[in-house]
């Protein structure tokens, strides 16, 4: 007598030889299951690093992993919501924070950029150059010219776009103007040392940078900054969701100083409600594909099935139960499920490492990318929960799907199979 594992073993068999017994018919489903499942994961991956590259845009557009300021700050941000004493406040959260991490300290003001012809509205940003790479796009060698040097007096670096905008070149002569801490008019000459490139056209209008400890003297600030920026070695934007702990502990350490720390995701809260959706979507989207699929594998698998009436009726006559039937058909759809699935991720990840290693360029894209805070070039970003996903949604459903021509070759009656002959 055969055990119930050396039953489901012959099944399996069985099941397996079946599959073969109509190549033509086999391969045209698993080459359905293979481009659904192969297109799933590239896709989603390509949706992912898209997603990825947003949010990198965005931390890096000096908004950074975590950032200390005045919590009015966002709401005014003027040079009277200062850190003062950044020195103590940096020294107090560094022993907290994991190897690795960068920190950058800066002075955001609103003010104006003016030449002999055109007066421009501007974001000036104090900085001390070494402490940008890394940390903010900045940091990344210049497009023309140079970056300005540590404590330089009168050097500037602004955005490709807007020195085109006003019509200058590197080495020409700019003043800025904005207020100081006593509601001033206060403006300073600089000289343009070089231009860099952002992912955003906007970013290069708006932002132009200068030493901290030149722009502190001339807000009349001593050593005080508008915020502190922290950035850790972590991963993409996935790695957000654990530095709630972190900010949590930094708040309690620098309780009672007026400031506050928050993470990106608080501070980009647009961006971070469309990464908690993501996932959502994505399993939307890949039970939409499967349903078109699955039409496919139904048809093909009742095609099979009536195909093999007669040798349903022969089982049952000599005495085989529906159920085992019913066993048999599932497992041949089980099978070939996961064949395909097999094949389809060897496909996927081909695809994703070698053909797309380089990425997506969208330079002919430009303004689309721009308008959604995209990068030029899409990196595909493979996750586990997708590949996961993606072949679960397929083996699940397509179980199910695949009861129904099951159920219907167990209910083949020897007398109803005769009629057929």
């Amino acid at each position: 007598m055969i055990s119930g594992t050396g039953a489901k073993g012959m099944d399996l068999s069985i099941a397996w030889r079946n599959l073969w017994r109509n190549p033509r018919r086999t391969l045209i489903i698993l080459t359905a299951v293979v481009i659904g499942i192969s297109s799933m994961v590239v896709l989603s991956a390509l949706s992912r690093g898209m997603v990825d590259g947003m949010v990198d845009n965005a931390i890096s557009n000096l908004v950074g992993h975590i950032r200390i300021q005045d919590p009015e700050y966002r709401v005014d941000p003027s040079i009277i919501r200062r850190i003062s004493q950044p020195e103590q406040l940096i020294s107090d959260v560094s022993r907290m924070l994991p190897s690795g991490t960068r920190i950058a300290r800066r002075i955001k003001v609103d003010g104006m950029l003016s030449t002999s012809r055109e007066h421009v509205g501007v974001v000036i940003v104090g900085i001390n150059p070494e402490d940008e790479p890394g940390v903010s796009f900045i940091g990344r060698p210049v497009h023309s010219g140079r970056m300005i040097s540590p404590g330089e007096s009168n050097g500037l670096v602004m955005g490709q776009a807007l020195l085109e905008r006003i019509g200058a070149e590197v080495g020409r002569k700019v003043v800025l103007a904005s207020q100081n801490s006593e509601w001033e008019n206060v403006s300073r000459s600089f000289r343009i040392r070089g231009t860099y490139r952002a992912e955003l056209a906007q970013t290069e209008k708006m932002y132009v940078f200068v030493s901290l400890p030149v722009l502190q003297e001339m807000l009349e600030v001593g050593n005080g900054v508008t915020e502190i920026t922290v950035n850790l070695e972590r991963g993409r934007s996935g790695d957000g969701d654990d530095m709630t702990g972190l900010v949590s502990e930094l708040n309690a350490k620098i309780r009672g100083s007026g400031y506050v720390a928050e993470d990106w995701r608080q501070m980009l809260p647009s961006i971070s409600a469309y990464l908690e959706m993501f996932n959502g979507y994505m399993l939307i989207w890949f039970v939409v594909v499967f349903i078109a699929m699955g039409f496919g594998i139904v048809n093909t698998m009742l095609m099979a099935v009536y195909e093999r009436m007669r040798e349903f009726g022969l089982q049952r006559a000599i005495g085989m139960r529906s159920s085992r039937i019913v066993r048999m058909v599932m497992a041949e759809i089980l099978l070939l499920l996961l064949f395909g699935s097999l094949v389809a991720n060897g496909c996927a990840l081909f695809f994703i490492n070698i053909v797309l290693a380089s990425g997506i360029d969208l330079s002919v894209f430009t303004e689309s990318t721009k308008m959604w805070g995209m990068s030029r070039i899409i990196m595909p970003s493979l996750s586990a929960w997708d590949l996961y996903a993606a072949n679960g949604v397929v083996l699940v459903l397509g179980l199910l799907v695949g009861l129904y021509p099951a159920l219907r070759a167990g209910r083949f009656t020897p007398v109803e199979t005769m009629r057929h002959l």
